[in-house]
């Protein structure tokens, strides 16, 4: 069992809606854990729940170093002042 195989099930879920659904589906917590080995992924409920944290983590510092990185400046392929006027 591995933190890899959770965070490759969140990745799975994420883009095959009836896979999805089906785990969704069922609500008992057993059941859904059945279900996600029966689907090739070795992993635990508590990994998945570390996986989801560590996604968490890295979305949360992602955004926030994109939210307080200075602007880029502006770059131009030519000088301001090379532009010809149309007439």
């Amino acid at each position: 069992m591995s933190i890899e195989q959770a965070r490759r099930f969140i990745e799975h879920v994420h883009v095959d809606d009836d896979f999805r659904a089906r785990v969704l589906a069922e609500a008992d917590v057993e059941r859904r854990m059945q279900l996600i080995r029966s689907e090739g992924f070795d992993c635990t409920a508590e990994e998945i729940a570390a996986a989801l944290v560590a996604l968490s983590s890295a979305v949360i510092e992602g955004t926030a170093a994109a939210w307080f990185a200075p602007p880029e400046p502006a770059h131009h392929d030519e000088p301001w002042n090379s532009f010809s006027h149309p007439n």
